[in-house]
């Protein structure tokens, strides 16, 4: 399948006009909670009487959690989801004038914004902790949960800059761009024994090809497909799944694929994608539930805030409790068990100020900059800047230095990137009248 000119033109108007998805707003949400949520039930500090600290990662070592990891190994539907709102703000964008150099600039300003935030709040805490006493292994313990939530930043950073263009090879050949995607993911998991390093290069390749899923969303080839279409779909993608699995040419478990990624998070992304469509009448019914849409919308508005601060504020509620007297259950007893919604509202009551002080960084554009626009050595210059710490991060781990290396590349970038101006780009004659950012969103693109 091929689009003409015409038809490119004709997807960007429509992208300008089409209403906001709130089907799609609710499935990122279930994705966000259920991260959150088994999050809680993974950390778990161990002190030792020597004074180091170590963490076991409980469900991992339960035998009943590896099938269930089938299921809710949400990371690829959150690349969908990406993909589909991606390239809708892409064409969004293109119809009203912008270029590729507007969305990195606008894209980098979504992401990295909040996480400067971040970065530059645990280096002064872990600074602190240091300079009082505070045991090593314990702010190592800080750093290292700081440091999980960088490679999806990473990696879902990667993947939406290249949206504009896989968007253009998509738009020319959709069915070759997935299959030149999907061929460079086995290749390098065939090489990857030999060139460990090349596992490291498929978080690029793996999620862009799960990215490409959404595309298809987006374009609506999946529409007027049949349930039984869907189901079985999704019953062949996990048919694959096990026998790739089961003969042991990728491990079984979904975490152990997850990083770095590979071939079965491919095929777990076209099923739930496929599951998506498949289920997208009930979530729309959902959807317009009015609590139901309430909350959406609320933490919408605040889930890059949530996504990268929960794990610090789990791992500092960790460390804290190994400084203290408070009970410490062995991990995977009954009593840690038990104790897990109680961390888990710890976990929320730590985020609420967290969001107050920094969930508006997810809205407001900058104001460092008076120029209407960025040159592409700037926003060129902001992506390298950015990717340095977090690619170290990714691959390496995070140290307090390193977090404290991260926030200044992340605060250049910014002030490299600037403000983005509401009215930088003309509207496009005979188009709706929708701004850029959409009104009460400002620099949120998920849109």
């Amino acid at each position: 399948m091929e689009f003409s000119r015409q038809d490119k033109t004709s997807a960007d108007m429509a992208a300008v006009g089409r209403p906001r998805d709130p089907v799609i707003d609710l499935a990122r949400f279930f994705c966000l909670v259920l991260v959150v949520v088994s999050h809680t039930m993974m950390v778990s500090p161990v002190l030792h009487p020597d004074g180091t600290v170590t963490t076991e990662n409980t469900l991992m070592q339960q035998h009943w959690f590896e099938p269930v990891l089938w299921v809710f190994q949400v990371m690829p539907l959150f690349f969908v989801l990406g993909g589909i709102t991606g390239l809708e703000s892409w064409r969004r964008l293109r119809a009203r004038g912008g270029s590729g150099v507007d969305y990195a600039q606008l894209r980098l300003l979504r992401l990295i914004r909040p996480a400067t935030a971040l970065l530059a709040s645990m280096f002064v805490g872990l600074w602190a902790a240091s300079l009082f006493g505070v045991h090593p292994e314990v702010v190592q313990l800080v750093a290292t949960g700081a440091g999980m939530p960088l490679w999806f930043l990473a990696a879902y950073l990667a993947t939406q800059l290249s949206v504009p263009l896989l968007a253009r090879l998509h738009g020319r050949a959709p069915w070759l761009t997935l299959a030149g995607l999907v061929a460079a993911v086995i290749t390098l998991d065939s090489l990857r024994g030999a060139f460990p390093l090349l596992a490291s290069v498929n978080m690029l390749f793996v999620w862009c090809a799960v990215q490409q899923f959404g595309f298809f969303i987006a374009d609506g080839i999946f529409a007027g497909r049949s349930r039984g279409w869907f189901v079985g779909l999704i019953a062949g993608s996990n048919l694959l799944l096990g026998l790739v699995t089961g003969i042991g040419v990728y491990s079984g478990n979904m975490i152990v694929d997850l990083n770095p990624p590979n071939f079965c998070m491919l095929l777990l992304g076209l099923s739930q994608a496929a599951t998506l469509q498949l289920l997208r009448p009930a979530l729309a019914w959902a959807a317009g539930v009015r609590w139901i849409a309430w909350v959406v919308a609320v933490a919408g508005r605040r889930s890059m805030t949530v996504y990268l601060w929960h794990l610090p504020m789990l791992a500092a509620m960790s460390g804290l409790v190994l400084l203290t007297d408070f009970p410490k259950p062995a991990a995977g007893t009954a009593e840690w068990w038990w104790a897990r919604p109680l961390v888990l509202l710890g976990v929320l009551l730590l985020l609420l100020p967290v969001l107050l002080l920094f969930g508006r960084l997810e809205e407001r554009p900058t104001a460092a900059s008076h120029a209407r626009g960025r040159t592409h050595v700037a926003v060129v210059t902001a992506g390298v800047v950015v990717f340095i710490p977090v690619v170290d991060a990714a691959l390496n781990g995070l140290t307090v230095t390193l977090l404290g290396g991260g926030a200044a590349c992340f605060a250049l970038a910014v002030l490299l990137l600037g403000r983005v101006p509401a009215d930088v780009l003309p509207p496009v004659p005979g188009a709706s009248e929708v701004p850029l950012p959409e009104p009460g969103l400002r620099a949120n693109l998920d849109s």
